[in-house]
């Protein structure tokens, strides 16, 4: 939220299913995901109470959800449902289902399920076509059939066209088209984006649409991307992009650089250059490093905000009190979050 303040865009916070466990404690029962939803849920309510305070546009996305982890989801559907009723907007904005792994038909029979669920209460659905190779959160993919990285015009048309039919749908496809989770050294992996320039040129002539991107996209595994593919894509109709391994990498490289900076304040709590009785707390307080990992965090979405041409969309403005940031706030220009929020009707 900082770096969207600081570079004038729109920001997403994602929540895993992992990543929800660990904000509840890793010590914490997860039987039936119970530290799982519990934590997610904390973790947006915890964005809602700060966001205002940032003035920046905010989605709140959980990523992706297998079929086995489906209770995960139908826990926080729940919390949304509630929290529309008292509020009149979900908790969350959108949720990702990654029923992948299954065939075609059922993946998006269940996405349509979903889909109709989410519908009544304006939220937003991302599903997966295809596979996005590498390993994420639990998920390893890294030994795929590389023909499943690719996706096929005919599998997102008949996606777009089950789940049109819900009222009030909103949905992104997260089409593969060679992207892989993680960072991997140049040639390794094989992006081809013209998939998704074909795909919307298919579904075009498929709906005679006045538009040339009837689809929104969604790209995984865009951690050590060029420029060059990101912007393609972007042209090609994706309208978000994750980046998790490239930021978490910043945010150990911050506390790698203070460590080093500062190393000869961080061997004991009492004792450094300046003299054997001074004392080191204001180096080794979690507070002093932790903030040196959000700098550089902060900065290396800077970097991909300028990759993804959504910096300087928005003014940092604190809305009224109590409203939620991704309302009330318009864009200066036309961006990714101004495509989904004209989705939604906002």
């Amino acid at each position: 939220m900082e770096a969207a303040a600081k570079y004038g865009g729109p920001i997403m916070v994602t929540f895993s299913k992992g990543g929800g466990q660990f904000i509840a404690g890793k010590s914490a029962d997860n039987a039936d995901e119970k530290a799982s939803i519990a934590g997610c849920i904390a973790g947006a309510l915890h964005v809602r109470q700060v966001a205002e305070l940032y003035g920046v546009p905010v989605v709140l996305h959980t990523d992706h959800c297998q079929k086995a982890w489906l209770p995960w989801i139908d826990a926080l559907l729940t919390a949304s449902e509630d929290y529309f009723e008292k509020h009149g907007e979900p908790l969350f904005s959108s949720h990702m289902l990654d029923l992948s792994e299954e065939p075609l038909e059922e993946n998006i029979g269940i996405c349509k399920e979903y889909m109709e669920r989410m519908a009544k209460i304006n939220m937003l659905l991302e599903f997966e076509l295809g596979v996005t190779g590498g390993e994420e959160d639990g998920v390893d993919n890294t030994d795929v059939d590389s023909s499943r990285l690719y996706t096929q015009p005919e599998e997102v048309f008949y996606a777009y066209e089950q789940l049109s039919q819900v009222e009030n749908a909103a949905f992104t496809c997260a089409a593969s088209f060679g992207n892989v989770h993680g960072v991997y050294a140049p040639g390794n992996v094989d992006l081809k984006p013209v998939i998704l320039h074909n795909t919307q040129e298919y579904i075009k002539e498929k709906i005679s649409s006045e538009s040339d991107k009837p689809m929104f996209f969604v790209f995984h595994g865009g951690s050590g991307s060029s420029v060059e593919d990101i912007r393609y894509a972007i042209e090609a109709g994706v309208i978000k992009m994750n980046i998790d391994t490239d930021t978490q990498w910043a945010y150990w490289d911050g506390v790698r650089a203070f460590e080093k900076d500062k190393h000869d304040f961080l061997q004991g709590q009492i004792g450094n250059p300046t003299g054997d009785d001074k004392p080191n707390k204001k180096f080794y307080d979690p507070r002093v490093w932790i903030r040196k990992a959000e700098e550089a965090m902060i900065e290396r979405c800077g970097v991909s905000m300028a990759s993804l041409m959504s910096k300087d969309k928005y003014e940092a403005q604190v809305p009224a009190a109590g409203t939620v940031p991704i309302y009330g706030l318009k864009p200066k220009a036309g961006g990714p979050i101004a495509a989904v929020k004209g989705v939604l009707g906002l």
